[in-house]
């Protein structure tokens, strides 16, 4: 299986990126995937994630702000993250359930990680 997160990058407050994470070596259209973010010196917060049928779900603080989607003829997944604030920064880590029936925010739920691509926001 391979993970490749991008899109990361510094940004000022209030501004917009887009994160993609391409994923490979397992059946995409059949899994379901999350983003995860690791703040500096905090520990690993589920953000959102999207099982196979296009279900999705949010954690509070990123719901309003953030969008998940897929595009399983591409292999996939990105995080559209606008009015991004300070507590946003952090490493944004890709996460695969090849079972698509897990809980998306149980993290244990996940097979396959990616390294993450970090985002910076500040002025």
């Amino acid at each position: 299986v391979q993970i490749a997160e991008s899109g990361g990058g510094l940004v000022q407050p209030g501004g917009s990126l887009r994160l993609s994470c391409a994923a490979s070596g397992f059946t995409f259209s059949s899994s379901a995937m999350s983003w995860a973010r690791q703040a500096p010196g905090k520990g690993l917060e589920w953000l959102s994630g999207i099982y196979s049928d296009g279900s999705t779900l949010y954690t509070d603080s990123v719901k309003g702000r953030f969008t998940i989607s897929r595009d399983n003829a591409k292999n996939t997944m990105y995080l559209q993250m606008n009015s991004l604030k300070p507590e946003d920064t952090g490493v944004y880590l890709c996460a695969i359930d090849s079972t698509d029936s897990g809980p998306l925010a149980l993290m244990s739920a996940y097979d396959y990680w990616g390294q993450g691509t970090l985002v910076t926001v500040s002025s």
